[in-house]
C-alpha cells in the first residue's frame, strides 16, 4: 500500500517554497520600480533647478510673441542738396579761374560789386564762388578772420535787425530751413557771417544785411578748406558811397 502522505506532505513543501520564491521576486521588482521612479524624480528636480538657474542669469520675455520696440537711432544731419545750383548762371557756380592776387594761398577775397568769393590757391588761381552779399546801406570792406565755424548753425537775429525787423523770430534752430543754411564762419566779433541758405535765388544779388552767403553746396566745401583764423579781405562795393570799412579787431 502506497504511503500518499509523505509525497502530498512534500508537494506542499514545494508549492510553499515557490510561493516563497515568488513573493521574493515581486518585492525585487517592486523595489526597483520604486528605486528608477525615485532617481527619474531626482533628474527631474535637477534639470528644473538648472532651466531655473539659467532663466535667472538669462530672463526670457514675459510675451515672446511681442515684438519689441527697436533702440532709438539718432537722426543724420541733413543732407545738402546741390540740385538747386544747376539752375544759376554759369558765371555763379563754383569753378577754378585765374586770380591775379598778392594774398597768399588760403586767403578769402569777397569781390563786393561783383558778387563773387575767390578762395586763392595760388600760382594766379582761386576758386570762384557765386555769392549774395549786402543790400544799399549794408556793404562793408575791411580785413577780418574767421572766429568760429559751425555746422547747421541756430540763428539768433542781432538786436539791431529785430529793431528793423520786429517780425523776425529771436531764435531759429539749425536746419534746412535755417535762414543761415548749412555752414557758418563768423567774421572776427562783427555781426557778420559768410554762411549758406534756403533761398538760392538770391546768389548774385544784393540783399543781405551785411553776411555774406553762398548756396550750401558752396558753402560746404569752402567750410571745408578754411580753418579758424582764415583772413577775409572783403573788397569795397566803389558802386555805394555808403560803403563801410571794417578793420581787424
Amino acid at each position: 500500500m502506497v504511503n500518499n502522505s509523505g509525497h502530498a506532505g512534500r508537494s506542499r513543501a514545494a508549492a510553499m517554497h515557490a510561493k516563497t520564491l515568488r513573493t521574493k521576486a515581486s518585492r525585487t521588482k517592486a523595489s526597483r520600480i520604486k528605486n528608477s521612479r525615485v532617481a527619474t524624480v531626482a533628474l527631474a528636480a535637477v534639470a528644473a533647478l538648472g532651466l531655473a538657474a539659467s532663466a535667472e542669469a538669462n530672463p526670457l520675455p514675459l510675451f515672446p510673441f511681442i515684438m519689441q520696440p527697436a533702440p532709438a537711432m539718432q537722426a543724420p544731419p541733413p543732407a545738402v542738396d546741390d540740385a538747386t545750383s544747376t539752375a544759376m548762371p554759369s558765371r555763379f557756380k563754383r569753378q577754378i579761374v585765374a586770380y591775379a592776387t598778392r594774398e597768399a594761398p588760403g586767403t578769402i577775397v569777397i569781390d563786393t560789386p561783383n558778387t563773387y568769393l575767390y578762395f586763392v590757391l595760388g600760382n594766379g588761381r582761386a576758386i570762384r564762388y557765386g555769392i549774395g552779399v549786402g543790400r544799399r546801406g549794408f556793404t562793408w570792406s575791411g580785413v577780418q578772420t574767421i572766429s568760429k565755424k559751425a555746422e547747421w548753425p541756430n540763428w539768433t537775429p542781432p538786436a539791431e535787425m529785430i529793431a528793423r525787423q520786429p517780425y523776425l523770430p529771436r531764435f531759429m534752430a539749425g536746419g534746412p530751413g535755417n535762414p543761415l543754411g548749412a555752414r557758418a564762419m563768423y567774421l572776427g566779433n562783427t555781426v557778420y557771417r559768410i554762411h549758406g541758405t534756403n533761398a538760392p535765388e538770391t546768389i548774385g544779388s544784393h540783399i543781405s544785411s551785411g553776411c555774406i552767403r553762398l548756396t550750401n553746396a558752396d558753402v560746404t566745401d569752402l567750410y571745408a578748406r578754411v580753418n579758424v583764423g582764415t583772413r577775409v579781405v572783403v573788397l569795397p562795393n566803389e558802386r555805394h558811397a555808403d560803403s563801410r570799412r571794417l578793420t581787424m579787431r
